[in-house]
Order: structure tokens, then C-alpha cells, then sequence
């Protein structure tokens, strides 16, 4: 058994203090909530002003053109649902006129054009006639020769 009382005590040696300064370390973390709660709050008031700017909701234009009086319905030709009129001069309402039906509409119109003569420029003298006419005359006279 070993007695402790007669063990060897060095006066000059000491428990090692601390190394680390407290109130400073205390400060750093102080410090760095405030910085970290500031940059929040500054990224949440960018983010709330960027939802209001995509939603239009500013004030300044977004161009210094003015706009026309008549920009509200767009330049022709124009696609549906706008009201057309029609060629005996009624109105069509906007829903009426479907890409099927206008579709049917330019078939019939070339068809007519294909199927009834008309004259088309009086003061040159040109004239549209029936393609079945037309074909009848290409057979009997045979291809325009053109000079080189």
C-alpha cells in the first residue's frame, strides 16, 4: 500500500489556468446572432419586394412609350374570340368563328374564286377564269413559249 502523504509535492507547479477568454468568445457569439438576425430580416424584405415587383403591383412604368388608345384589342389580321364581320356587314359574336369554321370559309371562297369568272384589273385587261376553262384552253393552244 502506497501512503500519499509521502509523496513528492513540487510548490512551484500549478493547475494550468484557461486559455480562452471568456467575455470575448461571449461577444463573438453576440455578435454574430445580431449580424445573422439583421441578414434575414434584410433578405426577407428583398424577397417581399421581389413577390411585389413580379406581381406588377409597382408603380413606375416598365417603359416610357406611351400606350395607344386602341391597344386593347390587338392589330389585324386578328385571331378569335374577337368579333368579326361578316361580308354582308353583320357582326359575328367572338366565339362563333372557330379555326374549323374559318377554315370552311377560306375553302368555299377559293372554290368560288376557282368556279366563276371575274374580271380582276379592267385598266391592264386581266381577267380570272373557271380553272376547268382554263385547262380547256392550255390543251387546245398548248404552253406559252417564252424567249429566253
Amino acid at each position: 500500500m502506497v501512503d500519499h502523504d509521502d509523496s513528492i509535492i513540487n510548490l512551484e507547479t500549478h493547475h494550468e489556468k484557461s486559455d480562452v477568454d471568456v467575455r470575448a468568445l461571449l461577444w463573438f457569439v453576440v455578435i454574430f446572432i445580431v449580424f445573422a438576425a439583421l441578414t434575414h430580416l434584410l433578405l426577407y424584405m428583398m424577397f417581399r419586394y421581389f413577390v411585389v415587383l413580379s406581381r406588377g403591383a409597382t408603380n413606375a412604368p416598365l417603359t416610357s412609350i406611351a400606350r395607344p388608345a386602341d391597344a386593347a384589342i390587338p392589330q389585324q389580321p386578328r385571331l378569335q374570340p374577337f368579333p368579326n364581320k361578316e361580308r354582308d356587314g353583320t357582326t359575328v359574336a367572338p366565339n362563333a368563328l372557330t379555326p374549323e369554321v374559318d377554315m370552311v370559309l377560306m375553302r368555299r371562297d377559293q372554290d368560288q374564286a376557282l368556279r366563276t369568272p371575274a374580271m380582276m384589273d379592267r385598266q391592264k385587261g386581266t381577267v380570272r377564269i373557271p380553272i376547268e376553262v382554263a385547262k380547256q384552253l392550255i390543251v387546245q393552244r398548248g404552253l406559252p413559249v417564252v424567249k429566253p
